[in-house]
């Protein structure tokens, strides 16, 4: 390493007096022994106080109006045991996992662990890794949880003189009693009992694995958090070790992981799946010894008594439908202007045994065709299509890549239906013309533009194909409610937001959200805060159209459960097309509901579900007709800049007769919405002469030059592919696009 010069030392030293110099050379030690003692050996705690502890404060978390959501940390509870009564898998297991040379080195791994921290400190800036059992049991016990390097020197000068006051397994033993595993457990006893009602003498390989796996980060892998998949993952690992370690067999290990669990559920917990959200916020944030014990007051954005609400319509209404395979649903409601949660429904009852605690509102799952609206948007916003743009919704195959079959979609009820508006084909939620959208738009625009919308999830466009439009990425549900908010909010998007404020034990604010349409039941045209993601012309567009009933009857009939008397709401179904999601997002310019319903273990439900107005909308429905009740009927605000026009009902182009006063306008005609610039200048003309072959008096292949003859018919493209409006047709000879 080269060491800079530096000539202002050199200056400074030919300053001092000689006389002075003896002086100095003996101050510097001076000083840095009394600094020394300052900073960490004045205030070092004495090993020997290792039984004793400070007494941890309640985090305490509310609703938006004050009322209880949980105690975090409720007391400090823990059962000390003596080492003989803890199975000798789970001190195995915690050795692999947390510290596999314990009984070898001398409270301190110099080699692999110090050197470890230290290259984390360098290079991510961060104090982390590296910390064996003994270090482990002296921060918890007798250090703070502070991420600092004093800390970390009293951390290492303490663990030496613990390893030669105590044996080994007396450290062990200690840590086992000591260490944090989440909540109101703290000890292996206390967490026994809590997470499976047992002693911990009784618990199984198991049982002990999941345990070991807890102390690193107890709110990341507690089968009780916002993730409890992440805990079977954790278990997993954690046998992996023992294997590695010679303490089990990979057997023995298979066998544990394959072990049911039977947790015994928390109790005194209001909204537990939306608690679980917000605490995993507030230790990425704050850290785990902060928020378990730190005395936080935690103030949310949940209406409690519109959780209880949505939470008992989610449970009732899937209770209706498990005679169609259903198993579970979920609901979320939220305020688009601000993004704030109000309500969470993970699952149909989070203490039900043995995935009730599995949070859907947050987990990977297939949209269907609740992305549609998405899609459309971005061919609306580029200005390819407008909402009277004609799709011809025929058999078509889209090559693939070489060497793959051609994708050739179906609509769900198999049906085709010739021309149809861009208004309609989103309406009626059909397939094919939603993919021939995505042929246009493209999938890397379109991956590129959902990261925009906040749906992070899609990020690599090679993985996916044309089947995107359709549902074929995962997404988040809350990814689709801030994506659906952008429509809401005439094309700005806000991020969902959980907390209001957090104070500490001393009364100091830590965060508080602020935005300045807070607490408006009506959101202003232009938000104040937010990210820009379409214009508000586009946002007007794709919101008339999912209020607009006529549009979607064709497939859903007059009087489905997407409507909601007295108010214009914006609604789109989504089932995929394995039966294994079935969504209902609908929204006003006041809130947004999100509602699912499906299978944790991703089994097909019935295949009645697959027009999506069975499983989810009725329970979407009774939520939003909740919120809206008293509220005022608010239309999306249309822009100055959106106009209107009549249009051709099959071409969406403009009557041939050019008099506004004839009677005949030579097609018939219906109004649409534009953004001005964007009304077709081009007027309908059906008759062509075009090439049929007289085998199948249906337009000539494209290059067919025998057995055909030129005849004049009515004929409409889309850009894509033609179709003769008064010929035959062979419905079993798909187009194929290129």
């Amino acid at each position: 390493m080269v060491i800079p010069r530096m000539p202002f030392l050199k200056t400074l030293a030919a300053s001092v007096p000689r006389s002075w110099k003896p002086y100095i050379f003996w101050c510097i030690p001076i000083l840095l022994l009394v600094g020394f003692y300052w900073f960490i050996l004045r205030d070092l705690p004495s090993p020997a106080k290792l039984s004793r502890y400070d007494v941890p404060l309640a985090t305490k978390i509310y609703d938006r109006n004050g009322k209880l959501l949980f105690d975090i940390f409720v007391g400090q509870n823990r059962s000390p045991v003596t080492l003989n009564d803890i199975p000798k898998y789970l001190q195995e297991g915690t050795i692999s996992i947390e510290d596999k040379n314990f009984y070898k080195h001398g409270g301190i791994n110099p080699i692999g662990g110090i050197l470890r921290a230290i290259a984390a400190s360098v290079f991510s800036h961060q104090l982390q890794g590296g910390s064996t059992i003994t270090q482990q049991l002296v921060k918890s016990a007798l250090l703070t949880p502070d991420r600092t390097v004093i800390r970390k020197i009293k951390e290492l000068l303490l663990a030496p003189i613990v390893e030669l006051l105590y044996s080994k397994d007396k450290i062990l033993e200690m840590y086992l009693n000591t260490v944090p595993y989440g909540g109101t457990a703290w000890g292996v006893e206390t967490a026994a009992e809590k997470y499976f009602g047992k002693s911990v003498k009784q618990l199984t390989l198991g049982e002990s694995a999941l345990l070991a796996g807890l102390p690193q980060a107890p709110t990341l892998y507690s089968p009780f958090g916002a993730h409890p998949e992440y805990a079977k993952e954790r278990q997993k690992e954690v046998l992996t070790r023992m294997v590695e370690d010679h303490y089990i067999t990979q057997k023995q290990a298979d066998d544990a992981y394959a072990e049911p669990l039977n947790y015994k559920q928390e109790t005194g917990i209001q909204a537990p799946h939306f608690v679980m959200y917000v605490k995993e916020q507030l230790v990425n944030t704050y850290g785990e010894a902060l928020v378990e014990r730190g005395g936080l007051k935690v103030t949310t954005t949940l209406d409690l008594d519109l959780q209880k609400y949505a939470q008992a319509t989610v449970a009732a209404e899937v209770a209706k439908i498990k005679y169609m395979d259903v198993g579970n649903g979920a609901a979320l409601i939220t305020h688009p202007a601000t993004g704030e949660i109000l309500a969470m429904v993970g699952s149909t009852d989070y203490f039900a045994s043995p995935s009730g605690s599995f949070n859907v509102t947050t987990a990977l799952r297939q949209p269907g065709s609740s992305i549609k609206p998405i899609n459309y948007g971005i061919g609306i916003d580029k200005h390819i299509v407008t909402p009277a743009t004609m799709f011809l919704d025929i058999p078509s195959c889209f090559a693939n890549q070489a060497g793959q079959p051609p994708y050739c979609p179906r609509n769900y009820d198999g049906k085709f239906r010739g021309p149809v508006q861009l208004r309609f084909a989103l309406g009626n939620s059909l397939n094919i013309p939603a993919v021939k959208m995505l042929y246009l738009n493209t999938v890397r625009d379109m991956v590129a533009s959902a990261s925009a919308f906040g749906l992070n999830t899609l990020k690599n466009p090679e993985q996916y194909g044309l089947s995107l439009t359709l549902g074929g990425g995962e997404v988040h549900m809350t990814d689709m409610a801030t994506a659906f908010s952008v429509f809401a909010n005439g094309g700005v998007r806000h991020d969902l937001v959980s907390i209001l404020k957090v104070v500490d034990k001393n009364g100091k604010v830590l965060e508080e959200y602020k935005d300045p349409n807070l607490g408006k039941d009506i959101p202003s045209q232009l938000l104040q805060t937010g990210t820009r993601v379409v214009s508000p012309e586009t946002a007007f567009l794709i919101s008339h159209i999912l209020l607009d009933n006529n549009a979607r009857q064709d497939d859903f009939g007059p009087n489905s459960a997407l409507v909601v008397p007295g108010h214009a709401v914006s609604v789109k179904t989504g089932t995929t097309n394995d039966l294994r999601d079935n969504w209902t997002i609908g929204y006003t310019p006041q809130y947004l509901v999100a509602t699912w319903v499906g299978n944790n273990d991703n089994s097909p439900m019935n295949s009645a579900l697959v027009s999506g107005i069975t499983g989810a909308a009725p329970i979407w429905n009774k939520l939003m007709q909740h919120v809206l009740q008293g509220q005022p009927d608010i239309w999306p605000k249309k822009p100055d800049t959106v106009v209107g026009a009549q249009i051709c009902t099959t071409t969406g182009l403009l009557p041939p007769n050019p008099d506004p006063n004839a009677g005949d306008k030579g097609c018939p005609t219906r109004f649409e919405y534009f953004i001005k610039g964007t009304v077709p200048t081009q007027r309908e003309n059906l008759t062509q002469t075009v090439a049929i072959d007289k085998t199948t008096n249906d337009l000539a292949s494209p290059g067919q030059t025998d057995n055909i003859e030129m005849q004049s018919h009515q004929v409409v493209s889309d850009g894509i592919s033609n179709y003769c409006l008064d010929c035959q047709h062979t419905q079993d000879k798909p187009v194929i696009i290129k």
